[in-house]
């Protein structure tokens, strides 16, 4: 007889325990295969295994995220403080500008005030005594105005404090703005017989072809210095006309204009110039800063005119008398 081996099918089912002594062990798990345990506890041991492993990738997947996060949230940390300079600009300019803008507006207001309306006083064109105001403060910034007598065009900066931020505003033809000016074309501002009558001339400029709203001129007051014996305006002339009669007396409150008796005002259309002749009681010595305020309204209502007849300070252009007319 002779002994032959034959090769037998082990079946094993999921019950089947394992021989003590087979050490099986399960490869790149990690686990180890206990003797008696059932190929169905094998089974859960290699699901468990790749559980674990897919947990591991996911911490790393997180890790990542988080890093990505920290890094943008740095990002972020560095561009909005930078983000919320550059918009500061944009605001400093919009301010910059309506400054430059409320400069062009005082420069309008003061040198009416100041009866600035294109007189030249011992060489020295009124107006552009607005360069010599300096800046003013206005909000968080300042303005300075500049204006230039050949091309009548008012020039306004605004400058943010702290700030190289500023804008421009250029307003030509300034002098419109004021309404009524010395007329250009006409003499200055002069004495007639001695000092006891001054003579000037004023335009309406503003456009106004249809005549609508035309200035109506209804009272007046005007202040002077002088020495010696004090005097009174008695009497005002325009275009030949009487417009008052009385004794006004320097800085006194202003008066209405009384003459004629039915029709006591002066009508002023745009375009039209105007000869004004003041009369005083006599001679007025060293008779300075002269100025004289016409109101559309009744004793001293509603808008304002006024005229400085000696911007310089030195008499009437420097105590110029007129040639003719008085």
């Amino acid at each position: 007889m002779s002994n032959k081996v034959r090769p037998t099918l082990l079946y094993m089912s999921p019950e089947t325990v394992i021989p003590a002594k087979a050490g099986i062990q399960i490869e790149n798990t990690g686990f180890r295969v206990k003797p008696g345990m059932t190929i169905k506890v094998k089974g859960l041991l290699t699901q468990y295994t790749n559980l674990m492993n897919s947990r591991g990738i996911s911490v790393l997947f997180l890790v990542i995220a988080m890093m990505l996060m920290v890094a943008i949230g740095y990002v972020f940390s560095y561009l909005i403080p930078m983000k919320q300079k550059t918009v500061k600009f944009p605001i400093y300019s919009t301010q910059a500008f309506f400054i430059a803008q409320s400069g062009v507006e005082f420069a309008i207001r003061y040198a009416s005030n100041q009866g600035w309306r294109g007189a030249t006083d011992n060489g020295v064109f009124d107006l552009t005594r607005l360069n010599s105001i300096g800046a003013k403060s206005l909000g968080n910034g300042t303005f300075t105005v500049n204006y230039d007598q050949p091309s009548d065009v008012l020039t306004s900066t605004g400058q943010i404090t702290g700030s190289s931020e500023n804008r421009v505003v250029r307003l030509s033809s300034f002098t419109p703005f004021l309404r009524l000016i010395f007329d250009p074309s006409s003499n200055m501002p002069c004495w007639c017989l001695g000092t006891r009558r001054a003579r000037f001339y004023i335009r309406d400029v503003r456009y106004n072809p249809a005549g609508v709203n035309p200035l109506i001129l209804t009272s007046f007051s005007a202040s002077w210095n002088y020495t010696g014996t004090a005097r009174t305006i008695t009497r005002i002339d325009m275009n030949g006309t009487q417009k008052y009669s009385g004794a006004y007396v320097n800085g006194a409150t202003p008066v209405n204009l009384n003459r004629p008796i039915l029709t006591p005002t002066q009508t002023i259309t745009s375009g039209m110039l105007v000869n004004i002749l003041v009369y005083w009681s006599g001679n007025i010595t060293n008779c300075t800063n002269l100025q004289i305020i016409f109101y559309t309204g009744a004793l001293g209502t509603r808008e304002s005119y006024p005229f400085d007849l000696d911007s310089a300070g030195n008499g009437l252009n420097g105590t110029a008398l007129c040639g003719a007319g008085c």
